[in-house]
């Protein structure tokens, strides 16, 4: 049996085209779901980032230049961030409990250095490493 391949690419075309077009709408509504959720953590955690009175205007003012786009922006908010979370340990408690399952990972290493688990709250010591709870 000889196929036409011009006709049986033309007659194919209306399903490809049909099945590519919901993959994208599936693919666009999967990515703005993705987006959402994580749009919301970050409303979340900015809020209650914002929350900290004495770090907030640095912080609100790095915002400000991420959202101009200005250079090295990001840099400089996560440096601020980073120190807000540094002189308040319940701010940085908070915050590892509003980020999604498994994005914080700590680790002990060198000699007697111990790392406790956020959110397990197991802790480990570089030198043969044992858990409590």
């Amino acid at each position: 049996m000889d196929v036409d391949v011009a006709q049986t690419a033309a007659v194919v075309m209306p399903y490809v085209t049909a099945a590519v077009t919901t993959l994208d709408k599936v693919r666009d509504a999967v990515v703005d779901k993705a987006s959402d959720a994580t749009v919301g953590v970050g409303h979340r955690l900015l809020n209650r980032i914002l929350g900290r009175q004495e770090s907030r205007q640095v912080i609100e003012g790095a915002i400000i230049d991420v959202a101009a786009g200005e250079e090295d922006s990001e840099a400089a908010l996560k440096l601020q961030i980073r120190k807000a979370l540094a002189a308040d340990p319940d701010l940085a408690r908070d915050i590892v409990q509003l980020l999604p399952a498994g994005t914080v990972h700590n680790e002990a290493s060198g000699t007697r250095s111990i790392a406790i688990g956020t959110n397990t709250g197991n802790a480990s010591t570089g030198d043969n490493p044992t858990f409590h709870r």
